[in-house]
């Protein structure tokens, strides 16, 4: 796993444009607003990108790489077809299978389970409807939150709606798994929930 994933606070910035077919990303250092990692969808197909303009959408395939600023693969985001509800694979830098999402049906909000490899449950991520709050719990415990406020150093930064921040808590260790499928699931909750 790459090390940049140790870091507990992560700005996420989706590209805007009006005729945009691919689902782009920038992640950012909050503290510097340096762009540490790029979220890019590369490898999309013709009838995908037609689709991407349409009411279907949300049902279409996606696989998107997120890679460091010097080219090197951190994780891999996999999903096909969706008809009623995503399954989406992760896939670490070597393209082994580190974990899945499922939604949930009749969730209000948006809701994933988060499972390892084996499809073992680690947690949920659970959403407001009303707003672009989002956090990572199993058994009331809070692994990670996402939301579009911060008040932190670079704040006018923060304002656009295509904007967001991830803070993982510090009880998830440095190199931990869990650290790869949060950050890949907050890629996903904007494709997925929010389209």
């Amino acid at each position: 796993m790459n090390s940049i994933l140790n870091r507990n606070l992560f700005f996420v910035k989706e590209h805007i444009g009006m005729f945009k077919a691919a689902n782009n990303y920038d992640i950012l250092n909050p503290d510097t607003q340096e762009i540490i990692m790029t979220c890019r969808e590369e490898k999309l197909g013709f009838f995908t990108k037609l689709l991407r303009f349409t009411d279907y959408k949300r049902m279409t395939p996606f696989n998107i790489e997120v890679k460091t600023n010097s080219g090197e693969k951190v994780l891999t985001l996999k999903r096909g077809i969706s008809i009623f509800l995503s399954t989406v694979e992760v896939f670490d830098e070597n393209e082994n299978l580190v974990g899945k999402f499922k939604q949930k049906f009749f969730s209000i909000g948006g809701k994933f389970d988060v499972l390892d490899f084996n499809e073992n449950y680690l947690c949920s991520l659970k959403g407001k409807w009303t707003s672009w709050d989002f956090k990572f719990v199993n058994d009331g415990i809070e692994f990670a939150h996402i939301s579009k406020k911060w008040g932190g150093i670079g704040k006018e930064l923060f304002t656009s709606a295509d904007n967001y921040m991830l803070k993982i808590d510090e009880k998830i260790p440095p190199e931990n798994p869990k650290r790869l499928l949060i950050l890949a699931a907050v890629l996903c909750i904007d494709m997925v929930l929010k389209e």
